[in-house]
């Protein structure tokens, strides 16, 4: 399958100062989304909330008002089977989600955000709305750039997903 993407014009880059350009960014995706973990975890232990980790925080803002499996978590690409299925265990253990057999397929658990998951969802909420705000009165980042760093990351998102799809 062959997919063409737009490309702005521009100087082409010489194949070896692309894959340095394509390494530098990868780093900085794997990078931010660890400082993205940080800036979570700093934001709890600011308001004390210590019982539960950046990434269990960031899976309740994620489900938000939802119903899901973990199995559905996973397709949409936000975490890992192993991974999400001990996250949600200790969550449910923990009183921040409610958690009920499927009537379809009794092996599937559903799970949803009790009133103190809702809780940890709205911290997480607001910290995500004062980042916004602060970027763009620092102009750090407005709404084209946003657009434009969105849509390349969409971009790589599905060449990435193509990859596994169809040469695997």
């Amino acid at each position: 399958m062959s997919m063409s993407f737009h490309r702005p014009p521009g100087p082409r880059l010489a194949p070896g100062a692309f894959i340095a350009g394509y390494l530098d960014a990868l780093t900085l995706v794997e990078r931010l989304h660890r400082l993205l973990l940080d800036v979570i975890k700093d934001e709890f232990e600011r308001v004390g909330v210590l019982e539960i980790n950046a990434v269990q925080a960031l899976l309740l803002f994620n489900i938000g008002d939802h119903e899901v499996t973990a199995g559905e978590l996973k397709t949409r690409g936000y975490y890992q089977g192993s991974n999400v299925s001990y996250n949600l265990k200790k969550l449910v253990e923990a009183g921040y989600m409610h958690h009920q057999r499927c009537e379809a397929d009794r092996r599937a658990v559903r799970v949803r955000l009790t009133e103190k998951g809702r809780g940890i969802r709205d911290v997480v909420a607001a910290l995500f709305e004062r980042h916004a705000k602060g970027l763009q009165a620092r102009g750090v980042l407005g709404n084209d750039g946003l657009d434009q760093v969105t849509g390349a990351l969409r971009r790589v998102e599905r060449y990435w997903s193509d990859q596994i799809r169809y040469i695997y």
